[in-house]
């Protein structure tokens, strides 16, 4: 995201006009729709340029106002609705898209592409499924068994990146235990981009959306409340809601949630233990360093590491941005 934001937000505007009427030749319905699992990222057609991630007719570029950590990679995320279909506005909340319908999202590091995961809507439900970017840079191919592997970032900073495998696609984008899109919340997408979708024929109405998570590069300038809960709805809530994986710890950290308890606050752990860190709740007011929720998002440590899969480094930005937020609390 950080790489191509700026260009994205000025260019996206076009893009979905351009897609209103170059309804897509390129893209393999059948190869979304069918039972099968395609072996290569090429087999769908979301790409007119795969290498330049440019995407084919009918696909549509977007961002997130708020994204998820994953070792800082870039990000570039698409959404695909087949033609004659609409999404369905859901308030504030995921849009409903029809079956048929792909999320697509590269994962790079500088120049090099690492992966791309595709989540599929068919009748029976979403698919998640995983491809690994081949060394010549010109297919991914599917990695079911997911991957690990030593690269070093731009900033110089060596780590171990994990492509997760389906099954662990699984367990993050679990909702009342079917797979299902974590990112595309109408609240997490900027009035611009919604209204750019409506007009190109792929959405049927403007989400009413009351509040809006903010933009992740502003969050110096916003409510520190704001920041942090947009922060933790984008990288917790997708577990740590009433429906999700992480129901069972009380903690519901979703962007609309406004009970101070459920967001931790005063609230003491489900299960004590290693993972709490000898600590008594999971925030406290005006001390971040003796709250559950900051210790577990900076640890590393497998059974204590918070969120569990899909990094193995902090996230600073975040680690601040949640910091400064509980500072902020009234004791």
């Amino acid at each position: 995201m950080r790489l191509f934001a700026a260009a994205l937000l000025v260019a996206v505007s076009a893009v979905a006009a351009n897609h209103a009427t170059a309804r897509d030749p390129a893209v393999s319905d059948a190869a979304i729709t069918a039972e099968g699992m395609p072996p290569r990222l090429s087999d769908y057609g979301f790409f007119a340029d795969a290498r330049r991630q440019l995407p084919a007719p009918g696909v549509t570029p977007y961002r997130l106002q708020t994204p998820l950590w994953t070792d800082g990679a870039d990000k570039r995320r698409f959404v695909y609705v087949p033609a004659g279909q609409k999404a369905r506005a859901g308030g504030d909340g995921l849009l409903d898209l029809p079956v048929g319908s792909a999320l697509v999202k590269t994962f790079s590091f500088g120049e090099r592409l690492i992966e791309t995961r595709v989540l599929l809507r068919r009748a029976d439900g979403w698919t998640a499924l995983p491809y690994r970017w081949n060394e010549a840079q010109t297919d991914a191919e599917l990695a079911l068994g997911g991957a690990r592997f030593a690269l070093t970032r731009p900033d110089g900073q060596a780590i171990s990146y994990a492509i997760p495998n389906k099954n662990q696609c699984k367990d993050c984008h679990k909702l009342d235990h079917a797979v299902a899109p974590i990112g595309p919340k109408a609240r997490n997408l900027s009035a611009r981009w919604l209204a750019d979708f409506q007009r190109a024929g792929h959405l049927d109405a403007m989400p009413a959306v009351a509040r809006r998570v903010p933009l992740w590069e502003e969050r110096a300038k916003v409510a520190a409340a704001d920041a942090a809960r947009g922060w933790l709805d984008s990288n917790c809530a997708h577990c740590h809601n009433p429906r999700g994986a992480a129901s069972n710890s009380g903690l519901d950290l979703s962007w609309e949630q406004t009970d101070p308890l459920m967001l931790g606050i005063g609230k003491r752990p489900v299960a004590a233990g290693r993972g709490a860190g000898n600590l008594d709740f999971d925030v406290v007011p005006g001390d971040p360093d003796h709250s559950i929720l900051y210790y577990r998002m900076g640890n590393l440590e497998a059974g204590i590491s918070m969120p569990e899969i899909g990094r193995s480094t902090v996230d600073p930005a975040g680690m601040e941005a949640v910091a400064r937020w509980i500072r902020e609390m009234k004791r």
